[in-house]
């Protein structure tokens, strides 16, 4: 009996324990990763369903000065826009997301060794990704094309002005040019300084499509290419009429038709008028005294 009375004892405590400390477990962030597209960068995370918030930090590699993001403190969000914070500096940078509860540090305090997980590092100037550019295509003559080439907005001002990738990148920015004579399978390449490329040797009458990409070779292998432009094709002699709208196909059906109408009826009157006529000669002559 006395047996049971301590294990019963034992019982109360532990629960009694239990209810007091709580659970301390928090889970942390997980598979932290980088995505950035035109120097718009943003640090993203999973976690398991919970109530606990997040808070992130960075700082650049080596540096061990940890700040804070203040928009990104205990967030329930499970990313974190690092744009302004970062812009797009040539630098390396390292990102800690810590795990915040509330009920632990009311119980614990700021010492509670709250986990954390580090992002990989990231440079942004050499890591993020350049959209798609567009163009357009103006004929200097049979044989050579002008592609006149736009750059993309960022969302990084200096002075006032929203950046373009030519801004930030500057000389480091060429341009990759891909084209290919319409039916055929091979593709040419070219890769050129201005946004202002002209394509010559083209032949004579032909179709040509034409793709654009940013090309920084400065950079990793990896993230050398931006994304390819749309296909833009330059067409040969038969553009006049792949460019006609449909009222001018009706206007030049109808130009025909009354063509054809007028030459039939003329045919006509002119048969008409000679088979009279020849008539009228038979006739006189017919009629003539022998």
């Amino acid at each position: 009996m006395a047996c049971i009375k301590t294990l019963l004892c034992v019982g109360a405590c532990m629960t009694a324990w239990s209810m007091t400390t709580g659970d301390t477990s928090v889970p942390k962030a997980q598979n932290v990763h980088w995505t950035s597209l035109d120097f718009q960068t943003i640090l993203k995370w999973t976690v398991e369903e919970s109530e606990h918030t997040y808070t992130v930090m960075y700082s650049e590699k080596n540096h061990d000065n940890w700040m804070d993001v203040d928009h990104c403190s205990r967030t329930s969000e499970t990313e974190c826009d690092l744009t302004r914070e970062l812009e797009a500096s040539d630098k390396n940078y390292e990102a800690d997301i810590r795990a915040d509860s509330e009920h632990l540090l009311d119980e614990f305090g700021s010492d509670y060794d709250f986990p954390h997980t580090y992002a990989p590092m990231f440079n942004p100037y050499k890591e993020s990704n350049i959209s798609a550019l567009e163009f357009s295509l103006t004929d200097v003559d049979e044989g050579t094309v002008i592609l006149n080439i736009t750059h993309p907005l960022t969302s990084i001002s200096e002075g006032g002005k929203q950046q373009t990738i030519k801004d930030i990148l500057k000389n480091d920015l060429k341009y990759k040019i891909s084209y290919y004579k319409s039916g055929s399978t091979g593709k040419k390449k070219k890769i050129v300084d201005s946004s202002s490329a002209e394509v010559s040797g083209l032949d004579a009458g032909q179709s040509y499509c034409f793709m654009v990409a940013a090309f920084i070779p400065s950079r990793p292998k990896a993230t050398q290419q931006g994304a390819w432009s749309t296909l833009q094709c330059r067409q040969g002699d038969t553009h006049f009429t792949q460019d006609l709208s449909l009222g001018a196909w009706v206007g030049i059906v109808f130009i025909l038709i009354t063509v054809i109408i007028v030459f039939i009826t003329a045919t006509i009157l002119c048969c008409r008028r000679n088979h009279k006529r020849h008539k009228n000669i038979q006739t006189a002559e017919s009629s003539a005294p022998i």
